[in-house]
């Protein structure tokens, strides 16, 4: 009988994940095209030879803008990661270890920023702070740093009965010592999962920005804003949106799929 196939979706996810740092890094040596160098004479062009996904409005090349497009999403995503996950396992892990009102306080605000509708509040974000990557990624992490810190506090409430953290505190380790030294390494895995599976739903968050026109300031290159372009124009030069929207869809699958992988290599629950 034959076996199901089974697709390694963490070696998939990394192999994606890599070819998008590649793309990023070397992308001014994989186009001789400059992303924002406009040739009206060549706006709107067919895929062919010569621009193998066709050129925009303003007659620049379609593919070295998907190409340089890699880039703000990538530092988007690491700026997001840098400011979500130390916030959330700060508060979640201070909440379930301290218990009592801190845990009472520290847990509403969670709450409170938790039902905050995140595109629309990131929305009213840049539109007080204006346009721009470093806004974009505030307005976002404000947004996403809840699920971490609620994670944060079930594992540490859930550790704080141990035996193993029982041991601990019989040697002596108490306070940030044991805090940092003994709990976040056992929470880390979990909001790296966490982190992995968000992440697709920032990508088409920060892509929903862009659309709006309050990503990253024009002529650079960016997924959300050129679908936005390609919009105008979709059922006459469909190529002009079909690029970007698959960058962006390529984007979200390789760090699902990173999250899935993860998940299962982490986490003995969801082991095959």
């Amino acid at each position: 009988m034959l076996k199901p196939l089974r697709i390694n979706t963490l070696s998939v996810g990394s192999a994606l994940l890599s070819l998008l740092l590649v793309i990023a890094l070397l992308a001014p040596w994989l186009t001789s095209y400059d992303p924002n160098i406009q040739n009206i004479d060549q706006r709107l062009l067919a895929p062919s030879a010569e621009h193998w996904l066709g050129t925009d409005g303003f007659g620049r090349d379609l593919l070295s803008r998907v190409m340089f497009g890699t880039r703000p999403t990538l530092l988007l995503v690491a700026l997001i990661l840098l400011l979500t996950v130390p916030l959330g396992l700060l508060v979640g892990m201070t909440a379930g270890y301290r218990g009592g009102w801190v845990e009472l306080v520290l847990m509403r605000i969670t709450d409170a920023f938790l039902a905050l509708p995140s595109l629309v509040i990131a929305l009213a974000f840049v539109a007080i702070l204006g346009p721009g990557l470093l806004n974009g990624a505030l307005a976002l992490a404000l947004t996403s740093w809840p699920a971490f810190a609620r994670q944060a506090r079930a594992e540490v409430v859930t550790l704080r009965r141990s035996d193993y953290l029982a041991a601990a505190q019989m040697q002596g380790i108490a306070g940030l010592r044991l805090l940092l030294g003994h709990m976040l390494p056992l929470c880390l895995p979990g909001a790296i999962v966490r982190a992995a599976l968000s992440l697709g739903g920032i990508i088409l968050a920060a892509a929903g920005l862009g659309f709006l026109g309050m990503g990253v300031k024009p002529p650079l290159a960016e997924w959300g804003a050129m679908v936005a372009e390609g919009s105008k124009v979709i059922f006459d030069q469909w190529w002009v949106a079909a690029g970007p929207g698959a960058a962006i869809l390529l984007t979200s699958l390789t760090f699902n799929l990173l999250g899935d992988g993860l998940r299962d290599k982490m986490d003995p629950r969801h082991g095959h």
